[in-house]
């Protein structure tokens, strides 16, 4: 995916270990926590892990109604957000086989009737076996919950494997 005007992407020093578009999506998609990293007004860059769902090319987390990573993309919506998939050492190589995605988008705050299918994915990922309840809990909490959208304008994703 291409970046939005005026921002760049370097190209990838190693070419052949860059995951193909289909490969990447899948391990943003399937990862189990990914970082994000905001930058607020002090310039000062921030990261945190947090759960998170994938629909279609976009990325949902939920948080609580204040903190760091609100009051940063308050000033600055742009995001990145990174998940690592498998790694495995290999001391006698001195490397590490490992998978890796980074996606850039813009983060952006979901009004109160766009939330319940990204809070539906988190169940269906998080705890599949509890639909139900997780649907109970979703009608209970979907008002007092932030949940935040990444749109992602950029992503790659690069292996050895």
């Amino acid at each position: 995916m291409s970046m939005e005007s005026g921002d760049t992407m370097r190209t990838m020093r190693k070419m052949e270990r860059q995951m193909n578009e289909m490969e990447a999506l899948e391990l943003l998609k399937d990862g189990e926590y990914g970082v994000l990293s905001t930058c607020g007004e002090d310039n000062q860059p921030y990261g945190i892990p947090l759960s998170y769902v994938v629909i279609g090319k976009d990325i949902y987390f939920h948080c609580a109604g204040v903190g760091t990573k609100l009051d940063n993309i308050s000033i600055n919506d742009k995001v990145s957000f990174t998940v690592i998939g498998k790694t495995k050492v290999l001391p006698d190589q001195f490397s590490t086989e490992y998978e890796s995605v980074i996606a850039f988008g813009r983060a952006a705050k979901l009004k109160d009737e766009d939330k319940y299918e990204p809070l539906m994915e988190f169940v269906k990922k998080y705890s599949p076996e509890f639909l139900e309840a997780g649907q109970a809990y979703i009608d209970r909490a979907k008002e007092i919950t932030t949940l935040i959208k990444i749109e992602i304008y950029s992503f790659s994703g690069k292996h050895r494997v």
